[in-house]
């Protein structure tokens, strides 16, 4: 191992500000259209290279999740082998997302670990060859490794940069864990949504409208009398929504003053935080001061 200094770097959670699901594939996988929201919280990445070649996670591990398992591990191993790169690096990570929420943390974690340790190895690839390598690891992880909010389409891998205004989230995460897979194989779940057109959004399509629900959400709300509770407790303050697949539900304010007011009038036994909207990703700021400094 060499001697090398840890570094830090952000892995910004999301918010699906709308998920349907327009179309099943010949492959079984679904056919998606969404909006993705980065946000100012999340994960650390640590960091820390090695010139033994190793691939090690460092620290406490995230319950349930193998090393071999681990998408940061998986993701640093990948661009290794792909780029062929000799050094190895420490790894450890600091959660503050929760597992099953839908707010993309493990899909996050590996593309942070795409993104530094392609720089800090000196691969120097453009972040879309980077972001195609991560979709062998999850749908979510391009959006993360290209660090803009985007309208996304197939799997959720075809992405298109949006200019989202400024806003700001009460965000709740309740006491359950989606089971993704479970999700999708339910009989209940809407398959078929009228795709939409981005167009139309941009031309003035309000996310908040009845038109931009979540697929999951009512199959969601009949298995978990806690995500029901939760979505029922924000809809006296505004619109609440699911995101993604998992169990994370959201009001979007346009103000952190408006947000703090809805917050104040939520029950204090749920488990809330007040999140701003990213216009760029927090990791690409932070990769930005990396290329910057001496």
């Amino acid at each position: 191992m060499t001697g090398a200094a840890w570094t830090d770097w952000p892995a910004p959670a999301k918010l699906n500000l709308f998920l349907h699901i327009t179309g099943r594939r010949p492959d079984g996988y679904h056919e998606l259209q969404s909006l993705f929201r980065l946000l100012e919280w999340g994960d650390t990445v640590r960091l820390r290279l090695r010139a033994d070649g190793a691939i090690a996670r460092i620290g406490p591990s995230v319950p349930g999740v193998g090393e071999d398992e681990d998408l940061a591990v998986r993701a640093a191993k990948m661009l290794q082998k792909s780029a062929n790169v000799g050094e190895g690096a420490d790894i450890m990570l600091f959660k503050r997302i929760p597992t099953g929420g839908g707010f993309g943390g493990g899909s996050s974690d590996a593309a942070t670990v795409l993104v530094a340790l392609n720089r800090l190895w000196r691969v120097d690839w453009p972040l879309d060859r980077l972001a195609e390598l991560g979709l062998g690891l999850g749908a979510d992880v391009p959006v993360f490794v290209l660090g803009r909010n985007a309208w996304a389409e197939g799997v959720g891998e075809r992405l298109t940069p949006v200019e989202l205004p400024p806003a700001w989230y009460v965000v709740v995460e309740p006491p359950v864990q989606a089971p993704t897979a479970v999700l999708f194989a339910d009989p209940d779940l809407t398959r078929d949504t009228p795709p939409l057109k981005m167009a139309d959004f941009v031309a003035g399509g309000d996310p908040r409208s009845d038109r931009f629900g979540n697929a999951f959400e009512s199959v969601l709300r009949a298995r978990e009398p806690a995500v029901d509770a939760v979505l029922e407790a924000l809809s006296q303050v505004g619109r609440a929504r699911l995101t993604g697949s998992g169990s994370g539900c959201f009001v979007e304010f346009a103000t952190r003053e408006s947000a703090e007011v809805a917050l104040g009038r939520l029950p204090s036994t749920l488990r809330c935080r007040l999140v701003a909207g990213a216009a760029v990703s927090p990791l690409h700021r932070m990769l930005h001061r990396f290329q910057a400094s001496p």
